[in-house]
């Protein structure tokens, strides 16, 4: 990413009340946590010094700042593996302070969605992910645009308003 454009972590440590993500893929590019669950390895969730990451981390300090951090994930059923392995480790998310919904697919027709995942900060500016046909990230596009960030907003919120908390969502 050029140097002028904001860090992930740059952009939520100027966050002031909210973060939503929106998430439209059923697989994005495998990581090694991804492959080391296919061979069979599951985390101790009782040891979070384990798994617990700077991002976890970068969470909760911004939960704990007064920050909602939201996340939906719209996903097709019978879910993927990645997907299935998404759910397993959601439970870092949630303990890091994350909301996070899933909505079935089959439940968003009539809804207008954007083309690419997004992070929508503050209901103001958002940051755009473009991917590869892989579910890698090519690119990620930030804008204060704001008939995009309005859509964006619009479709984060009817989405999470019919989307299952991820305590209730069974794979």
């Amino acid at each position: 990413m050029p140097s002028n454009v904001p860090t992930f972590a740059q952009l939520l440590q100027a966050c002031e009340f909210s973060a939503v993500h929106l998430e439209l893929r059923d697989a994005y590019a495998p990581t090694e946590r991804f492959e080391a669950w296919r061979r069979g390895e599951r985390i101790d969730w009782d040891d979070r010094v384990a798994w617990w990451h700077p991002y976890d981390q970068l969470i909760t300090d911004t939960v704990a700042r007064g920050v909602v951090i939201r996340r939906a994930r719209i996903i097709s059923e019978p879910v993927s593996e990645y997907i299935r392995w998404e759910h397993y480790v959601t439970h870092a998310n949630v303990t890091a302070g994350e909301q996070v919904r899933w909505l079935p697919r089959r439940r968003t027709t009539d809804l207008s969605l954007p083309g690419n995942d997004f992070w929508l900060f503050d209901n103001r500016l958002a940051r755009v992910h473009h991917f590869d046909g892989n579910g890698a990230v090519v690119e990620d596009e930030i804008t204060d645009d704001p008939d995009l960030v309005q859509h964006l907003a619009t479709s984060f919120e009817r989405v999470w308003d019919r989307a299952v908390p991820h305590q209730t969502y069974k794979i």
